[in-house]
């Protein structure tokens, strides 16, 4: 089975709160790329740590309200499998580059994931709910990629937690070359 067929399908949504949970959780391009901006974050450290995380849902939001309004974003699922690529190898390659380029990219990214969020809204969601939830399960996954990337701090950390980059880059080559 392609990877594109578990991704972005809709098949069994309800809608509402739960649903807007359980999407970035059950979308594993979503998932891969939601953790890499946790580790890169804490990975760079302070102010990173908290802007990058911030930063995601904020501009995710915005690429939300333009698939609800119907604004095409072209190249959403190449763009959500680049976001898994670039940022990963940002980890990967131990890439410390100045924070505003950095949250710069994690924003450009989250436009795409906010767009197939928005644009994969049930007709029977209720919007706000389900934005809430996607926004907060969205955290919770960057929550899950600093606390991986405070293991940079313990004996053979940084190796593990660049190896963790490689493997989300490596993944989102998979989405990628699926999309293509």
């Amino acid at each position: 089975m392609a990877l594109s067929t578990l991704m972005h399908d809709g098949a069994g949504i309800a809608g509402g709160f739960a649903s807007g949970i359980l999407h970035p959780l059950t979308g594993p391009d979503h998932l891969a790329a939601m953790v890499a901006v946790g580790l890169w974050g804490a990975f760079l450290g302070m102010p990173a740590i908290w802007l990058l995380p911030v930063v995601f849902p904020l501009v995710m939001v915005v690429g939300a309200a333009l698939g609800l309004v119907g604004v095409a974003v072209p190249g959403v699922e190449v763009g959500i499998a680049l976001s898994a690529v670039a940022l990963g190898a940002m980890v990967a390659i131990a890439a410390k580059p100045p924070l505003p380029f950095a949250a710069a990219l994690v924003g450009l990214f989250a436009i795409f994931h906010g767009h197939a969020h928005g644009t994969e809204l049930p007709d029977s969601a209720n919007a706000l709910a389900y934005s809430l939830g996607f926004v907060l399960s969205t955290g919770a996954l960057h929550l899950a990629g600093i606390g991986l990337g405070f293991m940079v701090n313990k004996p053979g950390g940084h190796n593990f937690v660049r190896t963790c980059g490689a493997l989300i880059a490596l993944t989102g080559l998979a989405f990628l070359f699926d999309w293509l």
